[in-house]
């Protein structure tokens, strides 16, 4: 499920916004099957992907996690690191080989309290990433486990 174009950076941000925050990027990459969080961890930094894609998946007891969406290019990676407690909500997984810019979120942090503008615009973006990611979370779980026939989405 590919994300609306709101929740893409570059059409997200602002030009001078991006660029504030690419110019504390550093670019990394993550083999196939890396781990890059687990639910409940410490959600220390955040990803925009370059190339490849990161499956968000979410732990059910007695199941398999259940893979509630898939990522790709200019998508974000990790929103948990801007609301405190800041732990991840959701676990990720590199599903093909992954090539990303990666962001501390303490300076992203810092940036944000140091330029209002600038923080709600990452705010309004990263708000708009986590109503996306909730719709789609809620939407894959019933296709998974609602009974057939339940209705479905409301």
């Amino acid at each position: 499920m590919n994300a609306p174009a709101t929740t893409h950076m570059p059409r997200a941000l602002p030009a001078e916004h991006r660029q504030r925050l690419l110019n504390i990027a550093r670019e990394v990459s993550f083999p196939q099957g890396t781990r890059l969080f687990e639910e409940g961890g410490r959600a220390d930094r955040f990803w925009i992907i370059r190339t490849g894609t990161v499956d968000l998946d979410m732990h059910v007891p007695g199941r398999r996690a259940a893979v509630v969406e898939s990522l790709g290019h200019n998508e974000l990676v990790g929103w948990s690191w801007l609301y405190p407690p800041h732990t991840w909500h959701l676990g990720a997984e590199a599903t093909s080989p992954v090539r990303a810019y990666e962001f501390d979120a303490a300076a992203v942090r810092d940036l944000c309290k140091d330029d209002p503008a600038f923080g709600m615009t990452v705010s309004q973006w990263v708000g708009q990433v986590v109503a996306h990611r909730l719709h789609a979370a809620r939407t894959r779980l019933l296709d998974l486990y609602a009974p057939y026939g339940s209705g479905g989405l409301r």
